[in-house]
């Protein structure tokens, strides 16, 4: 920011009796409450926490200092709005996923298609995506997520979220766009997994051991590789034959 665009010290000053103000209402919006959610207090709490961010941001930009305030994203949900007794729910599940390595996972898929030759998209083991749409079309999610690392993936950020609706939707009706119509105000919960969230960093030790065990060029040996997918995968294909020899689509456990 520019010198000419910087605050004044005397709007800094503003800013913090404006702070002041509002931490004096929300205390005394908080002695008064009338119940759990009193509408007083969530106004007061929402006044305070914008004029903290105000406040921070005037300070940082005027004298490059901080505040210890921990300011609430716009990401938080509001107060729960729909049926005290639900009828019928709605369970919206997000799950990221790093492909960490892409020889991996497209040898899991040619395992896939040699278990089943007869099936649709023959060959597309040699394309990433390919091996995507032969992987997650043959194991559940839920299987894809406890074996993730024996996919060559890697796992992100994940979140689910339960929403609860007055009657259930007709079959089909929300196929073609599942989650446009999310109303926040009707989440019962939901659960948040991110490395954000990690107290310890204690992982770089481990990503400098792997990497001294590559070769030169930073992959790992291929005849080393196709060797530990043969032991990953035969606990995993050959122990989900049906009685005719057949590969059976795996269930995730519920």
């Amino acid at each position: 920011m520019s010198d000419a665009a910087q605050p004044t010290a005397a709007e800094v000053r503003a800013a913090a009796e404006a702070v002041k103000t509002a931490l004096d209402r929300h205390l005394a919006a908080v002695e008064r409450r009338s119940g759990e959610e009193d509408p007083a207090v969530y106004d007061a709490f929402n006044e305070l926490a914008a004029a903290a961010e105000a406040y921070d941001e005037l300070l940082y930009d005027r004298y490059d200092e901080v505040t210890p305030f921990e300011i609430p994203g716009e990401d938080t949900l509001p107060p729960y709005t729909g049926p005290e007794e639900p009828s019928a729910l709605s369970v919206l599940i997000r799950r990221d996923y790093a492909v960490a390595e892409p020889q991996r996972l497209m040898a899991q898929a040619r395992r896939v298609e040699a278990a089943d030759e007869d099936a649709p998209g023959a060959g597309a083991s040699g394309t990433v995506h390919g091996a995507l749409g032969l992987l997650f079309g043959e194991f559940e999610p839920d299987e894809i997520a406890s074996r993730h690392k024996e996919f060559g993936l890697e796992e992100g950020d994940s979140t689910l979220w339960v929403t609860a609706a007055d009657e259930s939707a007709e079959p089909g009706e929300w196929l073609e766009a599942p989650f446009e119509e999310v109303d926040p105000e009707r989440v019962v919960c939901r659960f948040d997994v991110s490395a954000v969230f990690d107290e310890e960093f204690d992982d770089g030790d481990e990503e400098e051991e792997e990497e001294e065990d590559e070769g030169e060029d930073g992959e790992a040996d291929l005849p080393d590789l196709d060797e530990d997918l043969d032991t990953d995968l035969d606990r995993g294909l050959d122990r989900d034959l049906d009685e005719d020899g057949e590969p059976a689509r795996l269930e995730a456990d519920r």
